[in-house]
Parts: structure tokens; sequence; C-alpha cells
């Protein structure tokens, strides 16, 4: 009987006698699965989101490289906080909540959160026209408006250049050196440059305008000036024909080390006050141009002090709280009675109806702002030529008038809304209420004002209030209807008898050719402060409703 032996292979598993697989066993299935791990890391959706974090670090980059070159070292570190904050929560696998929670969050921040703030800190300091940079940029512009041509100006052969589409001057001065300069750059010595018949005709890094590009450029080039040197008392080269440069020096004189600049016509001098960012002459005078700085309650204050604020002001209150009112009543009141009416079940074609009524919600209200602008025209609107046989009533130049259209086509915009959300209170009224209310022997109207308006007013009246507060600040219709206007002509800043405080605002800040920002960001938080307390008062009152409930 032969025997046989069996040869186990050596790349075959050996158990021992407990039946456990060797330890090497075990690091090749995890080694195994780790490979799979590793391959599922760098499935589409990792390569997706790889590509995506990549496109955010370079947008971060790229604004933490602009704000530093303005030297915004708030915005550089707001940025490399928030870069850091992406790459570690999205290359996290502990993170997952925060995953859905960062983008919400940092555009919180931006665009709400910062906008508070950085109004808040425009309306403590004078920022506006004239007050919009610092010290040193209000002395330079001071200067600048006042140049000059000096009498005894050398004439330069000037040539203009252009890089990166911005302009520069290219000469040769009377020693017969190159030389080129711009708005944000002193003259300087030209590198690389070719002079031919003292003229500079080429230069390096620079393109060199011909005649006919000069021409179609011209006012640019008129207005361009290229300081001699990083001190403005020492002026500016300029040229009034694109070929020939000559030398421009202010009338007035800086002095850094006094803080003081000295009209050289006059002998007045002008010192810098730091307390308003103007420089103030003897007589209190104040040259045109300052610096923004912190004014403390200034801009508050002025509201209130300032005589050519006060009566405008006050005025517009008064109506930006008729306007709000009015608009409340009115568009609940017609909802409501529509709602009410549309209820009842003995109304045919509910649905019909129900559907027309919202149409003036359905379209967007600033086209039908417009719309109604045109229909209201005195000379050939709709309302005036067609529905009133050629009258000519100014229904938006009047300054009543004004007012009721503003009113009347918030009406129309409104009224919509509040069918919607009456219609829907009402249907969640129980039947078993009213029935208990006939029973009693109650009429019409006692249910009406007993049980459909109290069950009502405790699910609109928040609605309520939040359709106050935006009526409040219901900058379209009055802008697009009106302007705000007609404008009072006796009023000495630009106000209008229409004008609610958000349109007020928007005149002090961006109308005119004196736009004051912080006084309109200290006028900003007036209404927020108002609509705030008004609210929080009112939604106090509203709890006494939930009793009813």
């Amino acid at each position: 009987m032969s025997s046989t032996s069996t040869t186990t292979p050596p790349d075959s598993s050996v158990r021992d006698r407990g039946g456990a697989p060797p330890p090497d066993d075990g690091r090749r299935r995890r080694r195994e699965r780790g490979g799979w791990a590793a391959a599922q890391n760098f499935s589409a959706g990792f390569v997706a989101k790889l590509v995506l974090v990549a496109l955010v670090d370079a947008l971060g980059v790229y604004g933490i490289l602009a704000a530093g070159a303005q030297q915004s070292w708030g915005i550089v570190a707001f940025l490399v906080a928030a870069l850091v904050l992406v790459n570690v929560v999205y290359f996290s696998r502990r993170m997952l909540p925060a995953k859905y929670l960062v983008p919400g969050l940092l555009f919180l921040l931006v665009y709400q959160v910062f906008v508070v703030l950085y109004t808040g800190y425009t309306a403590f300091t004078n920022y506006g026209d004239g007050h919009n940079s610092d010290r040193d940029d209000a002395v330079e512009a001071i200067l600048v408006q006042d140049e000059r041509r000096l009498p005894d100006s050398p004439t330069y052969a000037l040539t203009v250049v252009s890089r990166d589409g911005d302009l520069a001057f290219a000469v040769v001065d009377p020693d017969g050196e190159a030389l080129v300069g711009g708005p944000e750059q002193p003259l300087e010595p030209a590198a690389g440059a070719s002079i031919a018949a003292g003229r500079v005709t080429a230069l390096d890094g620079y393109d060199v305008l011909d005649f006919a590009a000069v021409v179609a450029r011209q006012n640019d080039v008129f207005a361009l000036r290229a300081p001699l040197s990083d001190d403005p008392n020492d002026g500016s080269l300029r040229t009034t024909d694109g070929s020939n440069g000559y030398v421009y020096a202010s009338t007035k004189e800086y002095d850094a080390a006094a803080g003081t600049i000295t009209d050289t016509s006059t002998g007045t001098v002008y010192t810098a006050d730091e307390s308003t960012g103007s420089f103030v002459g003897p007589d209190g005078t104040t040259l045109g141009t300052g610096w923004r700085v912190f004014v403390g309650f200034d801009n508050f204050t002025r509201v209130l002090s300032d005589s050519s604020l006060r009566g405008p002001f006050v005025g517009v209150l008064l109506w930006t709280f008729g306007f709000a009112i009015l608009s409340v009543v009115t568009t609940f009141a017609l909802g409501l009675f529509l709602a009410t009416t549309l209820n009842s079940v003995r109304m045919r074609g509910r649905t019909v109806y129900r559907s027309l009524l919202i149409l003036p919600y359905a379209f967007p209200a600033f086209l039908s702002a417009l719309v109604w602008q045109g229909m209201l025209n005195r000379d050939y609107g709709f309302v005036n030529q067609t529905l009133l046989g050629g009258a000519e009533i100014p229904w938006l130049t009047d300054p009543t008038l004004a007012k009721v259209s503003v009113v009347l086509v918030n009406l129309w915009l409104g009224f919509p809304y509040m069918f919607l959300i009456c219609t829907g209170a009402l249907q969640s009224i129980s039947s078993d209420v009213y029935e208990a209310g006939r029973m009693d022997g109650a009429k019409p109207w006692r249910l009406f004002r007993s049980i459909t308006m109290p069950l009502l007013l405790v699910s609109t009246a928040p609605l309520l209030i939040s359709s106050f507060a935006f009526n409040f600040n219901n900058f379209n219709v009055i802008f697009l209807l009106t302007e705000g206007g007609p404008k009072d002509l006796s009023a000495p800043v630009d106000v209008g008898a229409s004008d609610i405080l958000i349109t007020f605002v928007y005149k002090i800040a961006f109308g005119g050719i004196n736009r004051q920002y912080g006084l309109a960001s200290a006028i900003s938080i007036l209404i927020f402060l108002i609509v705030a307390s008004i609210s929080a008062a009112s939604f106090r009152k509203t709890k006494a409703l939930e009793e009813l409930n």
C-alpha cells in the first residue's frame, strides 16, 4: 500500500488549531479594504468636490491679494479664515452637517452681517461727497483743483502712451532725458525709450498712440496729469494739444509739518480740523474737499437740530406712517371683503373669481407700477383720456393727488395678498362655531364682529404687522410711480410730497451732487429702530389674541 504525501502551497492560508487566520491574513484584508476605500475617495463626486473647492480657493486667494493691495486687512483676515474653514469642513469626514451650513453662513456674514455693521460704522462718520478718502488724498485733490500753468514753464516734447488701457505721458525734458509718468506714477526716467527728433517714439512696456488714437481719447488726454514728484506742491505736467507738455502748479501750498494749506493768491491759511475732516479758514469757511473722520452722533443729532433737515424729515416721517397705515388698512379691508363674499356657499363661480382676483399679484410689482405711471399721466394717460373723457387731472404732479395715487396703486398691488390669507383663515374657522352663534340668536354682523374678526386676527395679525413693516420701506411703488415727487421747491433739500423715509434716504445718499452716505446711514438706523419698536410692541399685543384660539 503506497502512501501519498500532500504538500501545502506556500501561498495558501494555514489555520492554527483554533481555526483562526494567521496575522498576516488579517493585514492583507485590511490592505484590501484600504485600497477599496482609496479607490472610492477618488470617485467622480470627490473629483467634483476637489474642483469646486479649488475654484473657491483660487477666488479667495485673488481676493486676498486684491484686498492686501488696498491694505484692507479686515477683509484679508476674513478671507483667510473663510478659506481655512471651507477646506477643513469639506475635506473632513466628521463635519457632515457643517458642509450644508457653511455656504449659507458665509453668505449671511457677507450680505447681511457685514452690510449691517458697515452701515452702522458709516452712520458715525462724515462719509460722503468731499469726505470719501483720507487726508493725503484730500490735500492732493485740493491742490489739483487750483492748478494753473506756470508762465515760465519749459516746453516738454510729449508723447501719449498707453499700458493696459491706462494713459500716461512720455516726455523728453529740456536736458534730453526721457521720462514717463501718469496719474498714479510721478515722472521717472523711462528705461528702454527710443528718441527721435527730440521726442519719444517707442517705450518698453507701452504702446505709443498715434494722432488718430489721441483724437479719439482727447478728453482723457487733456484731463490727464502726471505729477512731477511725490511732493504735491511741485505741480504736474499737463497738455492742451497732445504733443507738448507744460508744468502746472497749484495756487495753494501745503505745509505737512503745520497741517495747513495756504492760498498764495490771497494769503489765507486753512488749518486742518480733525473733528470735521476739513481745512478751515480764520473766518470759518472750509475748503470743498475733506477727508473721512469719526463724528460720533453728529449725524443723528443733525436730523433734528439742523433746520434744513428737521422740517423735511418730520414731514416725510408723518407721511411714511400715514402711507404704511393706509396701505395696510385699505388692502386688508378690500381683501377681507372679497374673501368673505367669495367664501359664501351661495356664490357661484367662486373658483373663477378667485383666479381673476389674484392676477395683480401674479405680475411683477415694478412692471405694474410703471404701467400705472403711464395710465395716470395727465396728458395722454388711459385714466384721463378714456375713463374720464379727456380730463386733465394731475394725478402725479399735484402734491395731494400724488399721495392718493400711490395709496390707490398700492391697494391694487396689495389686496390679492390679503385676499389669499383672509380666504385661508376664513376656511379654517369651523362652521360649528357659527351654528352655535346662530342658535344663540346672533345676527350676521354680530357673528362677524364677535366670531369672525377675533378668530381671523389670531392668524393674520402677525402678517398685518409684517405688511406694515414692508410698506414702511416700500421703495418700489413710490420711486417707480412718482419718484417721490412732486418736488417741494421751498425745501432746502431734495424732497418731494410723496417721499417716504426710504426714498428720502435714497436721495440723500445717491441723488444730486452732494451725496451724504453717513447721514443716510444714520437715518436708515432710525428707520430700523422705528419699525423694530412698533413691530415688537404689536407682537406683544397679538399674544392676547392667541387666548381666543
